[in-house]
């Protein structure tokens, strides 16, 4: 176990601030058994649905070589196709290969001068600030559940003279939402600051009626200029593999990033999934699965929040930041899970800002929620034991 430990550690030191892909995990590590995995946050009943579609469309049509075969259409092409479902010009989306090359490509072309990140958050929107930008954090607090104060950040940014802010929305990794309402204030408040960058790639798993109605800010974008709406398609349709994704911004900073590459950034199976989203038929099956798979991650939370000695914070995401027994260290814990129990689940001891021990679990179906749930029951009371 230590070896298998020792091997694992140094995976995590050179993945940097992120964890260890399954697929590096089973290829640097054959004889670890990884059953279920809580660590990377996908919807698996969307994954599903969606291959479902292309085993009809591609495969048992015959139409895969062409998909594979012959180039995809370029972005601006793709943005037109986008522009149907998402209800916005298509002169205002710009298609990423991943959300990471739509934060990456904003952060580098039009953040400059002064940049406000939340802590804890998700790492890359401080580590891709050009060297030249100053990154100011304004930190959430475990004694307040790690909720954001939204007057208080206002407060924040003004009084630093700050440009540029990012919020992830619900915030990862501890699944913190704001409302429409108070979103509505926040980039009304802060409609002088040069960009408002807000990443919605959990969006789908946060509701705020009974219907568990999707919620969309998408709109806005023609009243604020200096609003930026990232969106990953990886987390609510579990497709992390097809690296898509898409931001919604001003034209002009569109047509500047298209004037320096991103012509063909995105493969013929990536433009696939982008048109089978776009149908109106596919969004209603989607939304059949996304309310299921919410429906499961309520009653995974309810049974999580249960476990003796853990703490687990408030979320409105797809996922939940636990705080560990007292004594026992996250990596330790993670180890325990993965190693005795087969559950992978993201260690947040690098995260900067969480002050104590904690770890982050994704919900998966309904059955591999179960045995997450046993194995951290098990893992806890050792850990009580010791």
């Amino acid at each position: 176990m230590n070896t298998i430990k020792t091997k694992i550690k140094k995976l995590k030191e050179v993945s940097g601030s992120h964890s260890p892909s399954i697929a590096t995990l089973i290829n640097d590590i054959p004889q670890l058994e990884i059953k279920v995995d809580a660590c990377f946050l996908s919807n698996p009943y969307a994954t599903d649905l969606f291959m479902g579609h292309l085993e009809e469309d591609l495969i048992k049509k015959n139409r895969l070589r062409d998909v594979l075969e012959f180039y995809p259409p370029q972005n601006k092409d793709i943005s037109a196709i986008l522009s149907k479902s998402l209800q916005v010009n298509p002169e205002n989306i710009f298609v990423g290969n991943g959300a990471i090359e739509v934060i990456q490509a904003v952060l580098h072309r039009f953040v400059k001068k002064k940049l406000c990140v939340i802590l804890p958050t998700f790492s890359s929107y401080y580590e891709f600030a050009n060297d030249e930008t100053e990154v100011l954090y304004y930190h959430l607090h475990k004694e307040n559940k790690f909720e954001l104060d939204l007057f208080d950040y206002i407060k924040f940014v003004k009084d630093n003279a700050i440009n540029n802010i990012v919020l992830i929305n619900p915030n990862n990794p501890n699944g913190g939402y704001i409302p429409k309402e108070q979103f509505h204030t926040l980039i009304e408040e802060l409609k002088h600051l040069d960009n408002i960058i807000i990443d919605e790639s959990f969006i789908h798993f946060a509701y705020e009626d009974v219907d568990m109605f999707q919620v969309s800010n998408e709109e806005l974008i023609q009243n604020y200029p200096n609003l930026v709406i990232v969106k990953s398609m990886s987390k609510d349709f579990g497709v992390a593999g097809l690296r898509a994704g898409y931001g919604i911004m001003a034209s002009n900073k569109i047509e500047q990033l298209l004037k320096t590459g991103y012509l063909w950034n995105i493969s013929g199976l990536t433009d696939y999934f982008f048109r089978l989203y776009s149908s109106r038929e596919f969004q209603k099956q989607y939304d059949v699965v996304r309310k299921k798979y919410i429906m499961n991650t309520l009653m995974f939370l309810s049974e999580i929040r249960s476990v003796h000695s853990i703490t687990v914070y408030p979320s409105k995401a797809n996922f939940a930041l636990v705080e560990i027994p007292e004594g026992f260290n996250s990596f330790d814990f993670t180890m325990d899970l993965l190693i005795d129990h087969g559950v992978y689940v993201r260690d947040c001891g690098d995260k900067v800002g969480l002050d104590g021990d904690f770890i982050r679990v994704a919900s998966r179906t309904f059955e591999e929620n179960l045995e997450i749930i046993n194995a951290i029951k098990t893992v806890s009371q050792l850990a009580l034991i010791n």
